[in-house]
């Protein structure tokens, strides 16, 4: 296969099955509140830390994917999982009581995307005829690693995103498996680490626009497509300014995604009654949760004939920023398509 500008897209197909998400208070209270799988008005999920809860968060949305799926335990072959707490505890405390084959991931809030392409390439190629993807985050453990706590009070600016709290759970099979599966993903394009110098913690939709923007001019130089062959080119999550910056930065270069275009972080809070969101949304549970609950759904319902998936994840760690360090970006990229879409 041709790579060009260094991008490659991998076609190969597998089908999600199955996707289940879990989020919290606030959450439940934006725009998409109805169609989340599950959600705890005090985003404790009945543990005693936030560490705990955000692992409680993870176990909850893979038992119910898998109830979803109909599937055993014991089909699944892999299953792909990580967080924003260091070295991926939340996620490997959180699905200790799963026995199933475990590679933990750290791709920011780019995770979701990351452990979906793992597991579908693992599908695809016949190792696993079945395998799974999940990811979380959670406001107060994540303001407590990476900024201040939040009893702290500090002040945000206005390009500042609210991590969610949330988690996205994916059951994915080869294709032809499942009678009804929600989506089919017809190729996928990892991202490549991008730094342009950005080391406001606070402007992460900076920091990764150009990481997307990279991911797509890569995809639309290596496929045989445009923009306006999709209903949807969903990024997770640029919030608001970081959408602007990845819009604008796009019509430089010759690709007008504005008409298609949506953000995970835009869409979670939008028209909440919350100041302190600001720019939107961000986390690894903020995609995992939009995709999970509102975007799959109206794939499968044929809503969404094809849509591109492209999520984004600045790859700071509590470290980099207390060094004043400039902040990684990475988008990775999935074409997502309604089955039966050509047939």
């Amino acid at each position: 296969m041709d790579q060009k500008s260094k991008g490659r897209l991998i076609k190969l197909s597998a089908d999600v099955i199955a996707s289940a998400s879990v989020v919290g208070d606030a959450e439940h209270r934006g725009p998409l509140g109805d169609r989340f799988d599950l959600h705890d008005p005090d985003d404790r999920f009945g543990q005693s830390t936030w560490e705990k809860a955000e692992s409680e968060m993870q176990r909850i949305a893979l038992s119910i994917a898998l109830k979803k799926s109909s599937l055993p335990l014991s089909s699944i072959g892999a299953l792909y999982a990580g967080d924003l707490l260091n070295q991926c505890v939340g996620s490997a405390y959180g699905l200790l009581s799963f026995d199933i084959p475990y590679f933990g991931l750290y791709g920011a809030c780019s995770t979701s995307a990351e452990g979906i392409i793992l597991a579908a390439m693992g599908v695809d190629a016949k190792y696993f005829r079945y395998a799974a993807a999940v990811t979380s985050s959670h406001n107060c453990s994540a303001e407590r690693q990476y900024r201040t706590p939040i009893e702290y009070g500090g002040q945000r600016p206005p390009s500042a995103q609210w991590t969610v709290t949330g988690a996205g759970a994916f059951i994915l099979g080869r294709c032809g498996i499942s009678p009804s599966p929600l989506a089919r993903i017809t190729g996928v394009m990892p991202g490549t680490v991008i730094d342009k110098g950005i080391s406001d913690a606070n402007n992460m939709g900076a920091a990764m626009a150009p990481a997307a923007l990279d991911t797509l001019i890569k995809y639309f130089s290596s496929a045989d497509a445009s923009p306006n062959d999709f209903d949807l080119i969903l990024t997770g999550d640029l919030g608001r300014v970081g959408s602007d910056i990845l819009t604008d930065l796009a019509l430089a270069e010759g690709l007008d995604i504005v008409a298609v275009h949506g953000d995970c972080g835009s869409m979670i809070y939008d028209g909440l009654d919350r100041p302190d969101v600001n720019s939107g949304g961000s986390g690894c549970g903020c995609s995992a949760s939009v995709m999970a609950s509102h975007i799959l759904p109206r794939i499968q319902s044929g809503e969404y004939r094809r849509v591109l998936f492209l999520a984004t994840g600045a790859m700071m760690s509590p470290s980099s920023v207390q060094q004043g360090l400039s902040i990684p970006a990475i988008a990775h990229l999935i074409e997502l398509e309604s089955v039966g879409l050509g047939e």
